[in-house]
């Protein structure tokens, strides 16, 4: 599965941000089940970023961010955080049904 965080920071706010992800992905790489990370900038709005992480499992990521030094590292980075849902699974893993289609 992958997450997909979008980020709020303009000026030195975002080049703070881009800073407190290299700690961040450093945190959640050390927690069982990572796979890797990667901030981007949005192309078209310069104050937009999204984190991307991927996974083993849903489970592996909700227990990485549970974790204490997940949450003190990731503090700088969160709190630029877009309030949505974030976590997808592959398509190959989604059952669709009629209402999906």
């Amino acid at each position: 599965m992958f997450a997909v965080t979008r980020l709020r920071a303009q000026g030195e706010d975002g080049e703070a941000l881009a800073a407190a992800v290299a700690p961040l992905l450093a945190a959640l790489a050390a927690r069982p089940g990572f796979r890797d990370g990667e901030l981007g900038r949005s192309a078209d709005d310069p104050g937009l970023w999204a984190l991307i992480t991927r996974w083993d499992g849903v489970g592996s990521y909700r227990r990485a961010l549970s974790a204490a030094e997940v949450k003190i590292t990731g503090a700088p980075v969160w709190v630029h955080a877009v309030d949505e849902p974030s976590v997808y699974l592959p398509q190959e893993d989604v059952a669709f049904g009629a209402r999906d289609a």
